[in-house]
């Protein structure tokens, strides 16, 4: 089942019974992880899960819009600095879980209008996301004085904002959750969000979307506003980084300018890269892999992580170009495939001509299969799976 899962089906297609069992046996896993691990590994894994969130808005965008925005980050930053003030301000915290959906897909909405409807090109598309989110680095960090204040809240500049109050039970305002229950509603938002993409994709609006991706021409020819159909997809992303924002902010605890930073953007691509920008639950295990992995690393001593890093992401995109899990999902059917062509050359006569047929039949067999994995190629069999 899990190859299946990893190399995933269409995304037009309703999914299939093996994929609701994963889903259901993702939730058991993390309902049994608090059971048997440190506190601070599970401290951890709710840091994971706002990290997640903010993969999964870019792996939606990026792997199936087609729209490379390095302009996640600030929607991450807007969902954490909008949560922390209010609930600051007002001491609602799911009141204000809402907001910072509603304050990135605003900022979203506002950046994404421009750029969209003023059908600038893929590449100034990028450029201008990534002004963006350094143009909100620099501004937060300059607030560092006493007239910047919202309400009784100080923005604090470089120091960020501290104390960020933590989640509290809707029908009972005073109690707040504990570490577990953080862990479950974090746990169980990922979940949720990364469901909502998936069944969305099935829909036709996710069917146009993924047409944009495949040919944005073709898909206005066939009557589409596609400008629409882009910035919807832009605002949706734009909500569920905010949404990750927010979480994020509540499990360190501290909204503060890195959350904006060109360091954190350059994470969210290396983790889509990683775990496979063409699948949905790519995202989520580039995070937990990276993110796990760094960890280990300065456990270890090594003291250029950020080099270590590099050196990793520069495999992926030169060896493994749909990413880990859609490139172990494919390998089955390339293991199937030669022994296939084996059988077929072992049953040939042992003549030098019939070997040599049987050798460029696998050659030709091999390189169809193997195509998606080969760098450089062509071959688009392995894009578009969720």
């Amino acid at each position: 089942m899990a190859y299946r899962v990893f190399a995933m089906q269409q995304p037009s297609q309703r999914p299939r019974w093996w994929w609701w069992l994963f889903v259901a046996a993702l939730a058991a896993f993390f309902i049994t992880m608090p059971l048997h691990l440190e506190l601070f590994v599970i401290l951890e894994m709710s840091r994971f899960f706002g990290l997640a969130m903010l993969a999964l808005s870019m792996g939606f965008l990026w792997g199936f819009g087609g729209v490379l925005s390095f302009g996640q980050t600030a929607f991450f930053g807007l969902g954490g600095y909008g949560y922390t003030v209010l609930a600051l301000n007002t001491g609602a915290t799911t009141g204000s879980v809402f907001f910072a959906i509603a304050f990135g897909m605003a900022g979203a909405a506002v950046l994404g209008y421009f750029m969209i409807y003023g059908r600038i090109s893929e590449i100034y598309l990028s450029v201008t996301t990534l002004v963006f989110t350094l143009i909100l680095e620099k501004g937060v960090r300059a607030t560092s004085g006493d007239q910047y204040v919202i309400g009784t809240v100080r923005l604090n500049g470089q120091n960020g904002i501290p104390t960020v109050p933590q989640l509290k039970v809707p029908w009972n305002p005073s109690v707040e959750l504990d570490i577990n229950g953080f862990f479950y509603v974090g746990a169980t938002l990922l979940v949720l969000v990364y469901l909502g993409l998936r069944l969305l994709l099935t829909t036709q609006f996710g069917r146009v979307i993924v047409g944009l991706r495949e040919n944005e021409r073709r898909t206005e020819l066939l009557g589409y506003d596609t400008r629409r159909y882009k910035l919807g997809a832009f605002v949706l992303a734009g909500g569920v980084a905010g949404l990750g924002g927010a979480f994020y902010a509540m499990s360190i605890p501290l909204a503060h300018p890195e959350m904006f930073s060109l360091g954190r953007a350059a994470d969210v691509i290396m983790w889509v890269l990683v775990g496979g920008k063409s699948t949905l639950i790519g995202p989520i295990a580039g995070v937990f892999a990276i993110e796990h992995f760094k960890g280990w690393l300065g456990t270890q001593g090594v003291g250029q992580v950020t080099l270590v890093l590099g050196a990793v992401l520069i495999v992926f995109v030169l060896v493994f170009q749909q990413g880990l899990l859609p490139t172990v999902g494919m390998l089955p059917e390339v293991w199937r495939d030669r022994r296939q062509v084996w059988r077929r050359i072992l049953a040939l006569p042992r003549t030098v001509a019939a070997v040599d047929w049987g050798v460029d039949e696998l050659a030709l067999l091999l390189v169809r299969r193997l195509a998606r994995l080969i760098p450089g190629s062509a071959s688009r069999s392995g894009r578009g799976r969720t």
